[in-house]
């Protein structure tokens, strides 16, 4: 079981402390009308537990507190992702789509009745700390998660800037668990970063989905190839990429798309039901494009890969995503407070269900260092790697220098470096057609 969210009644697609939300706007009706009868037996039973509890509870209980606990059971009883949100937590969902919130910067969720960290966020007090997606947080502070819902966990985790907690981690790989001191901040996500790999190649990387990430993506790739003269390749990077905004991952996925299927969901009623298709124009005029995954890359960055993939705009390398692709709609209630319910499934454009599946990478590559692959032999130096060799009659004077720069780069991040070789392979192809 794994948990994460549509607002206003929009697509939602994750939970990040803090609180940031997943989000992308839309309209579900709310029916007003159902042709099912009332289960008056049924309500009757619930009338009498309810006034049993009233009567026989060893504290006095609120009917507020009775209720919303009554409305939260049916809702969790359903699946991870249904639950009930008081005012507080409306809000809180609302503002977390802006790029900004206070809290540790962690997409989490529910599995086996602890949180489950789904993706860190970069440059936030998580990701500094070292925290990984994957990793299981057993206790906050002193207090054990199990027994706690999703929203009480994510409650306990928030604080006043400054202030620490410690989380207490099972790791895959460790034997014992292990205590992260973390201590909290304003979360300011910049959704898209951009660097030159090396002299035509270029490297975007997303985080997460905004509002704006669409637009900001493309401007990136702009300057990318002002600054290269025209791109010869890109890397888009999803790694530990959350999700967000239902339409920023629409329109990442058309800025390298001409036309065609993007999206589409299906649910038991029809107006949860929508199609999303890209626009004319490719911003890289149809480079070779590569996009990295991993476990971290959920939601909105598996409709990314999943469209890029079936369009065979893309090869997909990494390891397998997170398979995030249920639908759930929020249908506001008095009082300021909402319903979160899954009302339906994303599929893309070949027709695979992203949910509990993800998307399988073309070429599977796990993230490694060289000095886990380091036995002599695996990686052998040629004379032109040696200190002061002499110098070939082809060899210009900054080749060693590129030479450094993508040994710096395998040491600090293979799979990327491994991506940026399929490009120069993908591209040297191109060139003999």
């Amino acid at each position: 079981m794994k948990t994460q969210t549509r607002v206003g009644a929009g697509l939602l697609m994750g939970m990040i402390l803090g609180v940031m939300l997943s989000i992308s706007f839309g309209v579900v009706a709310d029916r007003q009308e159902s042709s099912q009868a009332v289960p008056l037996e049924d309500l009757r039973a619930f009338t009498d537990v309810y006034m049993r509890i009233k009567r026989n509870y060893v504290d006095e209980v609120e009917d507020s507190d009775l209720l919303e606990n009554a409305i939260r059971g049916m809702l969790s009883g359903l699946d991870p992702h249904s639950t009930f949100l008081n005012s507080d937590e409306f809000s809180e969902l609302q503002i977390g789509t802006q790029g900004e919130f206070g809290g540790l910067g962690l997409e989490v969720g529910m599995e086996d009745g602890f949180v489950k960290v789904i993706s860190p966020i970069d440059d936030t007090p998580a990701s500094r700390a070292g925290m990984r997606a994957g990793d299981l947080i057993i206790r906050l502070d002193d207090t054990p998660v199990k027994g706690m819902t999703l929203n009480e966990a994510v409650s306990k985790m928030r604080g006043p800037k400054g202030s620490d907690i410690t989380l207490t981690v099972v790791r895959e790989g460790r034997e014992a668990p292990f205590e992260v001191e973390i201590t909290r901040d304003t979360v300011r996500v910049q959704s898209v970063r951009s660097e030159m790999l090396e002299p035509g190649f270029g490297y975007l990387r997303v985080t997460t989905f905004q509002s704006r990430t669409a637009q900001m993506l493309v401007e990136e790739a702009r300057a990318l190839q002002k600054e290269s003269g025209g791109l010869k390749g890109l890397v888009l990077d999803l790694r530990n990429n959350p999700g967000g905004i239902l339409n920023g991952a629409v329109g990442v996925s058309d800025a390298f798309l001409n036309d065609g299927l993007i999206v589409y969901t299906e649910g038991r009623v029809k107006d949860s039901e929508f199609r999303y298709t890209a626009s004319p124009g490719d911003v890289l005029n149809g480079a070779p494009l590569v996009v990295l995954v991993n476990a971290g890359s959920a939601s909105a960055s598996e409709i990314v890969a999943g469209a890029l993939q079936d369009h065979e705009r893309a090869i997909i390398m990494g390891s397998s995503t997170f398979g995030k692709g249920s639908v759930q709609t929020i249908l506001p209630l008095d009082k300021g407070e909402a319903l979160k319910l899954t009302t339906a499934r994303y599929y893309t454009p070949a027709g695979r269900s992203i949910q509990a599946d993800g998307i399988e990478p073309d070429i599977k590559l796990e993230q490694i260092t060289l000095a886990e692959s380091g036995e002599p032999g695996i990686r052998p130096i040629t004379e032109a790697q040696l200190s002061r060799h002499l110098a070939g009659e082809n060899e210009k004077a900054d080749d060693e220098e590129g030479e450094e720069t993508l040994e710096s780069l395998a040491q600090r991040d293979y799979q990327l470096y491994e991506a940026l070789n399929m490009l120069k392979g993908l591209d040297l192809l191109q060139a003999r057609r």
